[in-house]
C-alpha cells in the first residue's frame, strides 16, 4: 500500500472517506477553482501567484495529490527551460458543479455561521 494512500483506522476499506480526505484538503478546493478559473493549462508559478498564503511545498503537494486521483493533469514540454502546465482533467471538470454549489452554500451561510460561532463561544464563556 502506497504510504500516501488515506486510510480511516475504523473504516480502512472504506472509499468515500479516502476520497473526501483528498478533497477536504486545505488547499485543495482553492487549487481547483484557481484551475477552473483560468480556464487554460497553468504553470506553476501562476497557480502559486493565484493563492498567496499557499507554501510552495504545500502547492507541490496538493498538486501531486490531485495528480494522482486524476483530477488534474500535469504535462512537461521538451523545451530549455523545461514547461510544465497544469489543467483540469474530465474528472477535475465534472466536480465543478459540485464544488461551485458547495462554495455558494459556503458564502450564503457565512455570516449566520459566525454569527452562531460567536453565540456558541459566548455561552461557551459564560457570558
Amino acid at each position: 500500500m502506497n504510504k500516501n494512500f488515506i486510510k480511516d483506522p475504523f473504516f480502512p476499506e472504506c472509499p468515500i472517506r479516502n476520497v473526501l480526505a483528498r478533497i477536504g484538503g486545505k488547499w485543495t478546493l482553492a487549487v481547483l477553482y484557481t484551475l477552473a478559473s483560468n480556464g487554460t493549462p497553468m504553470r506553476f508559478k501562476d497557480i502559486e501567484r493565484a493563492n498567496p498564503d499557499c507554501s510552495q511545498k504545500m502547492l507541490t503537494q496538493t498538486l501531486r495529490g490531485l495528480e494522482a486521483d486524476g483530477l488534474v493533469s500535469r504535462t512537461v514540454y521538451p523545451e530549455m527551460p523545461p514547461r510544465v502546465e497544469y489543467a483540469l482533467t474530465e474528472r477535475g471538470q465534472s466536480f465543478m458543479p459540485v464544488m461551485r454549489q458547495l462554495l455558494d452554500w459556503a458564502f450564503n451561510n457565512l455570516h449566520d455561521i459566525v454569527a452562531d460561532r460567536e453565540k456558541f463561544l459566548d455561552n461557551e464563556l459564560g457570558g
